[in-house]
């Protein structure tokens, strides 16, 4: 009996908690969906997902980043960012760096990352709206 309490109190106290729900529960509030600086009219409409190269947007870039990432990590892994433009770049000099990505020639580079940041940027005009 003197065990019962306490645990009564504590599936009270949960239970009043579980009820509360933050400010905005009413418009579709999700903890879990990530905040994005996203305004659907800025963006503009992205090619089609390419099969063949993981469902990367049919564009310029979208091989050489395709070949390049894949080797070493899945391209959901790519899909599912959506960074600055500035962590695009922190990312890279990372990967370099830590995690013995070879470096690229600077055509190259330039041609994955100005990819990245134009498709997969959080805030870029031409970002991939981040799957739900």
């Amino acid at each position: 009996m003197i065990l019962l309490v306490p645990l009564l109190i504590v599936a009270g106290v949960c239970a009043a908690l579980a009820q509360e729900r933050p400010a905005g529960a009413d418009q579709g509030y999700d903890p879990m969906r990530r905040i994005l600086p996203h305004s659907p009219s800025a963006q503009k409409e992205s090619p089609p997902g390419n099969p063949r190269l993981g469902g990367l947007p049919d564009a310029p870039g979208a091989e050489e980043t395709f070949y390049l990432c894949s080797a070493c990590h899945s391209i959901a892994m790519v899909r599912q960012q959506h960074l600055s433009d500035e962590r695009w770049d922190d990312i890279w000099a990372w990967m370099v760096e830590e995690q013995g990505m070879p470096e690229q020639d600077e055509e190259t580079r330039n041609t994955i990352l100005g990819y990245l940041k134009t498709y997969f940027s959080g805030g870029g005009s031409g970002a991939v709206p981040p799957e739900p």
